[in-house]
């Protein structure tokens, strides 16, 4: 892989740059659009600014568009990443997940440690799964999806666009989570969840609507 860098100088684009230490991949820098943070050093390494600012690294280094957690933040960028002409990082996997040869992974996602995938699982691109997750037979995550560390995902469940799955919540076998819905921390969902909403609690219920 080419050296990379990384969207997003924030705490989740900081653990993005631990796993890549930990898998011996370059990090030439960090990316942010906030123009107070160019030049920062941070965690050992620069704030290189916003793309404009990088274009004589164009055919020298990939980014990395899931170094935010935010799912309407990482697809935008990732959409800005592609107008500019820059190419896109591999997927990024702990080596201590296994992923076999009945899972399907697509481009740009950040797998971190303590992760299990079990069999025929499908995870689509630019999806964040934090450390600790466990995903189960015949699950299928979907683009731009975060899932937050601890969360534990029964068989047969569907997340669905844009989703995020809150920290140390459990989805039950057989459910979907709707696109853009947002599930809350610690919650257990034991039904389907309806696109743009918040659910949350123990069982997880309807809170609101989202935009």
């Amino acid at each position: 892989m080419k050296t990379i860098v990384i969207w997003g100088c924030g705490g989740h684009g900081r653990e993005v740059l631990h796993l890549c230490g930990q898998i011996g991949i370059e990090v030439a820098g960090f990316l942010d659009e906030r123009p107070e943070f160019k030049g920062q050093i941070i965690d050992d390494i620069p704030v290189l600014g916003d793309l404009p600012d990088i274009s004589s690294l164009q055919e020298q280094v990939k980014i990395v568009c899931a170094g935010v957690g935010d799912p309407f933040l990482k697809k935008r960028l990732v959409e800005k990443t592609r107008k500019f002409g820059f190419q896109l990082a591999d997927t990024l996997v702990h080596p201590s997940v296994f992923i076999s040869k009945r899972n399907h992974l697509g481009v740009g996602n950040v797998i971190c440690e303590g992760t299990i995938i079990t069999t025929n699982v499908v995870i689509d691109n630019f999806v964040i799964i934090n450390r600790g997750v466990n995903i189960s037979h015949d699950d299928r995550i979907e683009d731009y999806v975060t899932v937050a560390p601890g969360v534990q995902i029964g068989g047969n469940v569907t997340i669905q666009e844009g989703a995020y799955i809150g920290i140390g919540s459990s989805i039950r076998e057989k459910t979907t989570i709707g696109s853009w819905s947002v599930i809350g921390g610690g919650s257990f969902v034991k039904e389907d969840v309806p696109k743009q909403t918040l659910y949350a609690g123990v069982p997880a219920a309807f809170k609101k609507s989202l935009p």
